[in-house]
């Protein structure tokens, strides 16, 4: 989806139509958050998800900067979603965003299904979708990034080269920051350069394993399957502070209600916790775990919460504490439960 949150946002609101819309935190741009999104003319400044909301306001003080409204994104993802599985029952659910689909079996040519998705989701949704259509995951993934908004991009063994190769090798899945400014210093930018090498010279440079991937990967192979179906490895819950805490029963009461929040959605989704671990990010940005193992799997809320303040009491309070956080993991399966209804809160964690 094309800036699915902002895109959203402007929905709600037409009057937003045309200007830089930045959406993150609680929408205040004095306080601490992120950028969740922003559409294409707040891109323009040079604005990005993950980016400090106060970073955004230098960058662009005009933006219109607005709370995050999960509640709507989600609405709205299970509308488009519902448009996907009409058009093929093989889909896999990578996000509130985004998914993979299985068109092997559809006697259409690609562009027929492109439209029939796209009419689809502007239909039930109002707002468009840039498609990318290729051999394997990876190739897709790569071809719905590269016409945005609102385009279509069809990869085939013909054109691989031609559209794949020119492009940075930040590109490729798993290809972050660091390991792109990596590559860069060993004379790789684009992935045509690396797909020169053979196995042999890029399992020398970066190992086994990331060497075959960066050979295979750069020459358009995949074989990872759609997933349709999986489980959940953990639960987790965390709250940035507006202002660096050092108060006990601050830290206390604010741990709580991430546990009770975390225990409801678990419930919800009919499954069991064995593993607490409880987050600490000091105010000069330490980030410290401590996790406990108890003997059963439990929901109950005063075990877990006991468990989460045997962890809180294994850290030093020393400094001011900027985020807490807890996680609940080793999940297991207690019932039938709701399954439909599971989905949509794992979209939501």
């Amino acid at each position: 989806m094309d800036a699915f949150f902002a895109a959203v946002e402007e929905k709600k609101r037409p009057e937003l139509a045309g200007k830089p819309v930045v959406v993150g935190g609680s929408g205040d741009p004095t306080r601490r958050g992120v950028v969740s999104t922003c559409n294409y003319e707040a891109r323009k400044f040079g604005i990005h998800s993950a980016m400090p909301l106060r970073t955004a306001y230098k960058l662009c003080p005009k933006a219109v900067f607005l709370p995050v409204d999960f509640e709507a994104y989600s609405r709205e993802s299970e509308r488009f979603k519902e448009v996907l599985g009409q058009v093929s029952p093989v889909m896999e659910d990578v996000g509130i965003d985004e998914a993979y689909l299985d068109i092997s079996d559809i006697e259409m040519t690609p562009e027929e299904i492109s439209r029939q998705i796209k009419d689809g989701i502007r239909q039930a949704t109002g707002l468009t979708c840039t498609i990318g259509i290729a051999p394997n995951k990876l190739l897709a993934k790569i071809a719905s990034d590269l016409r945005k908004p609102d385009g279509l991009t069809i990869i085939t063994k013909q054109n691989l080269e031609q559209l794949i190769w020119p492009l940075a090798v930040r590109k490729l899945y798993g290809v972050g920051p660091k390991t792109e400014a990596a590559l860069n210093a060993m004379g790789y930018s684009t992935i045509g350069e690396l797909a020169a090498r053979s196995k042999e010279e890029l399992v020398g440079q970066f190992g086994e394993s990331y060497g075959e991937y960066l050979y295979e990967a750069a020459r358009g192979i995949d074989d990872s399957p759609l997933v349709t179906h999986w489980e959940p490895k953990s639960a987790s819950r965390e709250t940035t502070f507006e202002r660096d805490v050092q108060d006990w029963q601050v830290l206390a009461k604010t741990l709580v209600g991430l546990v009770r929040e975390v225990i409801d959605d678990i419930r919800e989704r009919d499954y069991k916790a064995r593993t607490v671990t409880v987050k600490i990010r000091y105010s000069d940005f330490i980030t410290l775990t401590r996790a406990k193992t108890m003997e059963a799997a439990v929901d109950d809320e005063a075990t877990i919460r006991k468990t989460a303040f045997e962890c809180m009491k294994r850290f030093e309070f020393k400094k001011r504490v900027r985020l807490i956080g807890v996680r609940l993991s080793g999940l297991e399966k207690t019932g039938q439960g709701d399954g439909e209804k599971g989905r949509k809160l794992l979209r939501r964690e």
